[in-house]
């Protein structure tokens, strides 16, 4: 064989070669909801990705069986014909053998292996679609091989108890991964991420991190006149006011909505808070409930309003739809009195309220120690201190000092939170 005819058959092997390694690394890396987003544009080739992804050993049989046959016969050529023009260069042999070893194996390292692979895992799709009909092909043809060798690794993975079955299930961290990335190449704005980790995160909060605690709850004793109610509905601009019996929030008969009670003492009608026209049944919901399946609850019974209690039967406090759909739009919604207030890039005042959660966002931290035991920041404070908290205590974690400036009674009303700054 000639120099020319052998440098033409290499030639030839490394193109085959090339096809065959991208083919490999698109149809195995091809993402499976891109190619489903391509089915459903037209791209019927897609479908038959993703049924050869179900069922991998067919082609990578396929795959093996020509890669090492290619590889062996360029290992044939090169040794035959690319040899003996070596030997009579270097008069030796040995050399000439290794030489030509060295030079056919770079040159499928470098054309059939690397390079397509690289242009495979940049463009997996388009190869993908591309190649799976010859592929399809070449499953045909060498179908008594694959069957051979596709059966005794089934047989050999089944002994020794290990699922070959590809698993492309979406879990939560997927989903917030994908959003990272998206988030960072620009493609998701900064509020689109953020209120999409939001609604993921109404999973994981329960209604207590929300509520409007009890202590800050505004009611109304059967008994009160008319005079007072309308007093304390100026003075407490809120929609709703739960009404009880005995001037005691564990006797909780209803609710009474300000609208319709102002304009029945406008329209100077005789109004009573027991009035069957204006007291509403309010609904209880346990305080274990996450924010998810309080919005569901309120879909459910076309509420908006509702009051929480505690495995004892004592109400905890009281949310509303506007709670919960507060915490959905998180940044987007301007409050009055922000509960996070940064006054530098490295301190930040916290109202003692605030929920853990978002704490944790605003501070940039992975987590705070054993949160599943503390709702906000107040909590975080009792826990690590073990005591009940006063001005001036402070506790320090993750490069972070939390200091408490002010309390009311026993409760922390606000923390200077301060970031150390990195030694090197």
């Amino acid at each position: 064989m000639s120099l020319l005819t052998a440098g033409v058959f290499i030639f030839i092997l490394i193109a085959l070669s090339a096809i065959v390694s991208s083919s490999e690394l698109a149809l195995a890396s091809a993402r499976k909801i891109k190619l489903q987003v391509m089915a459903k544009e037209g791209e019927v080739r897609a479908l038959d990705v993703l049924n050869m992804q179900e069922q991998p050993g067919s082609f990578i049989t396929v795959v093996q069986v020509a890669l090492n046959a290619v590889a062996i016969l360029a290992g044939v050529i090169g040794e035959s014909a690319v040899s003996p023009y070596l030997q009579r260069l270097f008069g030796n042999e040995t050399a000439a053998s290794v030489v030509s070893f060295i030079l056919v194996t770079s040159m499928f390292v470098l054309f059939a292996d690397l390079m397509p692979k690289r242009l495979a895992m940049s463009n997996a799709e388009p190869i993908a679609v591309k190649m799976v009909r010859p592929m399809i092909f070449f499953i045909f043809i060498f179908k008594p091989i694959i069957w051979v060798f596709d059966g005794a690794a089934n047989l050999l993975f089944k002994l020794i108890g290990v699922s070959t079955v590809r698993q492309d299930e979406m879990t939560s961290e997927d989903i917030y991964a994908v959003m990272d990335a998206g988030a960072e190449a620009g493609v998701i704005k900064h509020q689109e991420h953020h209120l999409i980790e939001n609604i993921f995160e109404m999973q994981e909060r329960t209604v207590t991190s929300v509520m409007n605690p009890r202590e800050h709850i505004v009611y109304f004793d059967t008994k009160a006149s008319t005079e007072q109610v309308v007093a304390v509905m100026i003075k407490q601009p809120h929609n709703k006011f739960l009404v009880c019996n005995d001037d005691d929030l564990e006797h909780i008969i209803g609710y009474v909505e300000s609208r319709s009670f102002l304009a029945s003492v406008l329209e100077q009608q005789e109004v009573c808070l027991t009035d069957k026209a204006l007291l509403k049944p309010a609904l209880f919901i346990p305080d274990t409930l996450s924010l998810f399946e309080v919005l569901e609850t309120f879909k459910s019974t076309g509420a908006d309003f509702a009051v929480i209690v505690n495995e004892y039967a004592l109400v905890v406090g009281v949310i509303t739809l506007k709670d919960v759909m507060s915490i959905v739009m998180g940044e987007l919604v301007t409050l009055e009195e922000q509960p996070i207030v940064q006054r530098t890039d490295n301190s930040w005042l916290i109202d003692g309220m605030t929920p853990i959660e978002d704490v944790i966002r605003s501070l940039g931290m992975v987590n705070l120690p054993h949160s599943q035991n503390y709702e906000t920041i107040s909590g975080f404070m009792m826990y690590m201190l073990r005591k009940i908290p006063k001005k001036t205590d402070c506790v320090e974690y993750a490069n972070y000092r939390f200091e408490i400036i002010a309390t009311d009674n026993l409760k922390i009303t606000q923390l200077l939170v301060t970031k150390f700054e990195d030694v090197i």
